[in-house]
């Protein structure tokens, strides 16, 4: 039996600043120990560096459409890059509109060609790097507007009966500042929690 996995995500998803490649890879060698005779999955890394909500609305669709089925499994993990849109002018209201539309067409897609979608949360900040301005600047790279855009996510997760997967409070007890490389970005020491996390959640429901 073969099992597929798909990732669209972001920078992190791709693997940046683990040298083991990050949490997808990790999940990609994890699955490969796991393989018997009759069984195995494949993992397709779809994720592009930089990339937002609003990028993968327009390529999710076709490229998903090549690869999934029924029972392959979609993993969404993006969202980080989308605080560049909360301006110094910001209208965080506007900003979150959209960012809803966009996760709501990205699930609603994905459960059209699978009935097995996950959304993997974001991870926090350390705002000792991403917010060196004084406090009557303008940041969007700030830890509340990162729980804002997961409270979004986890909000149409249980709407479109997704599975969110809480990655934001597990870094945040283990001491958030530790497992980031440069304020945004885990180290391997991240991406390891982040695996340990997804690998949890498919588990759970029974994908691996």
């Amino acid at each position: 039996m073969e099992q597929s996995i798909l990732v669209f995500g972001d920078s992190i998803a791709y693997g940046a600043w683990d040298k083991e490649g990050g949490w997808v890879e990790r999940l990609k060698n994890s699955l490969a120990e796991k393989r018997k005779s009759d069984s195995y999955y494949i993992i397709y890394n779809l994720s592009v560096s930089g990339e937002t909500t609003e990028d993968l609305v327009q390529r999710f669709d076709f490229e998903a459409g090549q690869r999934a089925d029924k029972d392959t499994a979609i993993l969404f993990a993006i969202g980080i890059n989308d605080l560049q849109f909360i301006e110094p002018m910001h209208d965080v209201v506007r900003t979150l509109k959209r960012f809803k539309e966009n996760i709501e067409g990205l699930i609603q897609t994905a459960s059209r060609l699978s009935k097995i979608v996950f959304f993997v949360g974001l991870t926090p900040l350390n705002e000792k790097i991403t917010r060196p301005l004084p406090s009557d600047f303008a940041n969007p790279y700030t830890n509340e507007h990162v729980k804002e855009l997961n409270q979004v996510i986890k909000s149409v997760c249980s709407e479109e009966k997704a599975v969110f997967i809480e990655i934001f409070s597990g870094f945040m007890k283990a001491g958030h500042e530790r497992l980031l490389e440069d304020g945004l970005h885990p180290n391997s020491n991240g991406h390891k929690l982040i695996f340990e996390q997804v690998r949890q959640a498919l588990a759970k429901n029974k994908i691996i």
